[in-house]
């Protein structure tokens, strides 16, 4: 891990740190491009064409120094069990092409109309729970290429029955190829002290050679993966029916969030730790360039994969620059060496999945979130729709589950009452946290905690009502909008009802903390009434020493 100075993008120094970085980057993605071409069950040329369109435009169109968009495992597994749930006549590889190629039009889209903000759309809790969830499921189907087993056609692909078929037949484990996943798993974990070595790839060249020289297919009865094609990189467009296209862009949308947060935050965590600054906007769109260009391309869906990006930091990246040596490297290796990965043996390429997704089997964030005592139902709930529903299902609940968990915070606001503390202009909650702060006569000073809208400006408006209510001689309420930067036609309804209740009550309502968007929406709306300025103040302070001459 380079944890120093960054030399400046340019000099010798950052050449030979992005060169470096390259060369590692191209070994972490030719062994990950075979294995996620498998768990999206397409051709290895569709992982390769993808890894080469992302490295190169997104070198030219992003802006992120170490993002290294290629295919990842979560997008992959989610392609492709978002195509299988079409089923029908539908071809699976021109469907397959038709949702990467959808996915990033949408990206583009959401880009150019500024919704970068969608990368929040999933709640970190449930993001974590997904991956570590996702990365159980593929870890448990590598186990038959790990251990030689062959599956019988009943077991299907549902990870537990998987996993307990695995454990219950030890009999039928091919040792062999069992031995030869340990001494692959054995030697990865060595290279792992050295960031700047490529592990993954060295132990698959070592083991084609080894399978080269040896014979381990023919004397042992070692699967391999078998011969692949060299990508044809030639434009062209899926001939799907439209309403095949209509049905794939529906499942398009859970595939574009899954690409958004997975990406922004390997992305933006990096950047944040390096002091770089990046706009999501942009970012978005260089993902869905990358996704359009992978799609007309015959590839497979790509994003900032976390481990690609953070090994492309610790091996030492200065600039994007890392990115563009590995697709160098990658093209020579299809050019001279493809020919000779049909010798891979299936139990190492297990490995390297394994490898891959290491990361992603560290408890200690999901513990860390678990000791905090926030968001535990969010968090069990991802992961367990995923370990029982599946890839699709379990990240559209996900989904659900981070909308229905913002909902019902929102829809359940807190309103406080406010207090001047001593002689000065603060106004603070009045608990016992501030002994001090005291209310004042005929003034009642009520603060949602969150912003009004549809879902939270009713039960605000009757939580005011209460408090109205139950408070006596009261002349004017101070409604202070700090957490609202603007207001839905719903919430604007709400406060003119509200405004007419309390008048009808002799009780006169005025706003603080109105920011400007609020106040050219009351003022055009109601000019005489609650938009009128007397009763539109900056801060509570204001209103608190003003409304009430007014009244």
């Amino acid at each position: 891990m380079f944890d120093g100075q960054d030399p400046a993008p340019g000099t010798s120094a950052a050449l030979w740190r992005d060169l470096g970085a390259g060369l590692c980057i191209a070994g972490l993605l030719l062994p990950e491009a075979v294995a996620y071409a498998g768990l999206a069950r397409v051709p290895v040329t569709q992982a390769l064409t993808a890894a080469m369109a992302g490295l190169a435009l997104y070198a030219v169109f992003g802006r992120s120094r170490f993002a290294i968009v290629a295919p990842t495992s979560s997008t992959a597994s989610l392609a492709a069990a978002a195509v299988l749930s079409v089923g029908g006549p539908v071809p699976y590889g021109e469907a397959f092409l038709a949702l990467v190629l959808l996915a990033g039009l949408m990206m583009l889209a959401l880009g150019y109309a500024r919704q970068g903000a969608l990368s929040g759309f999933v709640s970190r809790p449930v993001l974590r729970g997904f991956a570590f969830a996702l990365a159980i499921t593929i870890v448990i189907k590598q186990l038959p290429d790990a251990l030689g087993l062959v599956l019988p056609p009943g077991t299907g692909g549902d990870p537990l029955h998987v996993l307990l078929y695995a454990l219950s037949h030890p009999t039928a484990w091919h040792l062999p190829s069992l031995a030869v996943a340990l001494l692959a798993g054995a030697v990865v974990t060595v290279l792992r002290r050295w960031p700047q070595v490529p592990a993954a790839m060295l132990v698959i060249v070592l083991a084609i050679v080894a399978a080269w020289q040896l014979g381990i297919t023919t004397r042992f009865g070692v699967a391999e993966v078998g011969a692949f094609q060299r990508p044809g990189l030639h434009l062209s467009l899926p001939r799907l029916p439209l309403s095949e296209w209509l049905r794939l862009a529906e499942l398009a949308f859970g595939l574009v969030v899954l690409v958004i947060a997975e990406s922004w935050g390997s992305m933006r965590s990096l950047a944040l730790a390096r002091g770089d600054t990046l706009d999501p906007n942009r970012e978005l769109m260089a993902l869905g360039a990358c996704n359009v260009a992978a799609g007309l391309l015959q590839g497979m869906p790509v994003g900032a994969g976390f481990s690609a990006t953070s090994a492309n930091a610790a091996a030492g990246a200065v600039s994007r620059l890392a990115g563009v040596v590995a697709l160098i490297v990658i093209t020579l290796a299809l050019v001279l060496a493809l020919p000779a990965l049909h010798l891979l043996p299936r139990p190492v390429l297990a490995v390297a999945v394994i490898s891959a997704l290491w990361h992603a089997l560290n408890p200690r964030p999901l513990l860390d979130l678990w000791r905090m005592n926030r968001d535990r139902a969010l968090l069990v709930a991802a992961v367990a729709a995923v370990l029982v529903l599946g890839v699709l299902y379990g990240m559209l609940v996900a989904i659900a589950l981070s909308v229905v968990g913002a909902l019902r915070r929102f829809s359940q606001p807190v309103v406080h009452e406010l207090g001047e503390l001593g002689d000065t202009r603060n106004f603070v909650m009045l608990d016992e946290h501030h002994p001090g702060a005291t209310g004042l006569p005929g003034l009642l000073i009520l603060r949602p905690e969150e912003p009004l809208f549809f879902a939270s400006a009713d039960r605000v408006a009757a939580e005011v009502r209460r408090r109205v209510e139950g408070h006596a001689a009261l002349n004017v309420l101070v409604l202070s909008l700090e957490e609202s930067a603007d207001l839905d036609s719903t919430a604007v309804e709400c406060l003119l009802e509200l405004d007419r209740w309390l008048a009808a009550r002799g009780v006169r309502l005025v706003l603080s903390r109105v920011k400007e968007p609020v106040r050219a929406l009351l003022a055009g709306w109601d000019p005489h009434g609650l938009g009128d300025e007397d009763r539109l103040f900056w801060s509570v302070a204001d209103a608190a020493r003003q409304a009430p001459k007014s009244a």
